[in-house]
């Protein structure tokens, strides 16, 4: 039996008056996705919701984002790794709880290290998705006081949806964007994984183009989502660090130092001289991480999606094996127009 994701010690016991609240909390705000927002047919067998311009899969969040933002009470020394999906999350994930936790557990001693137990994705936990997603934790808030701080989440959400106490109180955010085609190519794949395991037909690559070239992909659209974090990441420097996966794949070890230093924890002069930096570097790589037991056979959550699907190629540039030319001159027509203006080229 696979042991209990770190994050889980969150749901401790509440009394029944507690566990009625919760309830109606949670109950609300279906009521309010079923009833009061936009609703489009979804893409795993269930309807997505858009809430605040955003659209959402009712099946991999439930209400999370709506409990997230009113019941998320953020530190100031609360870091948030943030994305829009199949940009290098998983990757990013690994990285940073390697980088924060390298004291407690040295990259070198890698079959002890946490990363050979778990999926990045249950040690750094992504709050509308497992912290607060009333389809895996049933009607129930998690107490995230309980975690020692610096706490390490993820999220999805965009970040105009966000919990107000994260910006009012600093905390810092590291967000991670990817190439629009190859984006594109990456969740389609996943979504087919996915779509298998729940015993759906595949969907057509043509009609999932349509669909994120409409904005309508989960999370999406796709260039709302990272220009918002662009333009936090202009305001607030100091908050929040704006990564592209493509230049980290040309330089890794240039901006695992960048992620370190924005983190508060820079690696010393002695630590860089011992090959701290490429022990993090290795113990991270999709090619140890995909060869590991939790990830090839693994299941990370309690919807029964394989660890296995967080990991295809990651490679640079694959969508040149998938999309059309037709596709790709659309896909860069339309991010040109999205992104004009803003400084920001993908």
């Amino acid at each position: 039996m696979a042991p209990n994701a770190p994050y889980e010690i969150c749901f401790v016991p509440k009394s029944r008056e507690e566990e009625e609240e919760d309830e109606k909390i949670y109950r609300r705000y279906k009521e309010i996705t079923a009833t009061t927002l936009p609703i489009a047919k979804g893409l795993l067998g269930e309807p997505m919701y858009q809430y605040q311009g955003f659209w959402y899969c009712s099946r991999l969040v439930g209400v999370g984002p709506l409990a997230v933002q009113d019941h998320f009470k953020a530190r100031a020394s609360d870091i948030l790794i943030a994305s829009i999906p199949k940009s290098g999350t998983t990757w990013l994930n690994s990285l940073a709880f390697a980088v924060i936790n390298h004291k407690y557990h040295p990259p070198s001693a890698q079959q002890q290290h946490p990363l050979h137990k778990f999926n990045s994705h249950d040690l750094v936990p992504m709050l509308e998705m497992r912290l607060y997603n009333n389809n895996l934790n049933g009607y129930r808030i998690p107490n995230l006081d309980i975690l020692p701080s610096p706490r390490l989440f993820g999220t999805h959400m965009p970040c105009t949806s966000l919990s107000q106490s994260i910006a009012l109180l600093g905390s810092r955010i590291i967000y991670i964007c990817r190439n629009t085609k190859d984006n594109l190519v990456s969740w389609w794949h996943f979504l087919n994984k996915i779509r298998s395991d729940l015993s759906l037909e595949p969907m057509k690559l043509e009609d999932f183009f349509e669909l994120f070239c409409e904005g309508m992909s989960t999370f999406g659209p796709f260039w709302d989502h990272v220009l918002g974090y662009w333009k936090e990441s202009l305001e607030r420097p100091q908050n929040v660090l704006f990564l592209k996966y493509d230049e980290m794949v040309a330089e890794p070890a240039f901006h695992l130092k960048r992620i370190a230093k924005f983190m508060g924890c820079p690696f010393s002069s002695m630590e860089e001289e011992e090959g701290l930096v490429g022990e993090i570097i290795k113990l991270c790589s999709f090619e140890n991480l995909s060869n590991l037991a939790v990830n090839k056979k693994g299941s990370s959550d309690h919807t029964g999606f394989p660890n296995s699907a967080y990991f295809r190629q990651g490679k640079v540039g694959d969508s040149e094996n998938y999309l059309s030319l037709e596709m790709m001159e659309q896909l860069d027509r339309i991010t040109k127009q999205k992104l004009h203006g803003s400084g920001l080229t993908l």
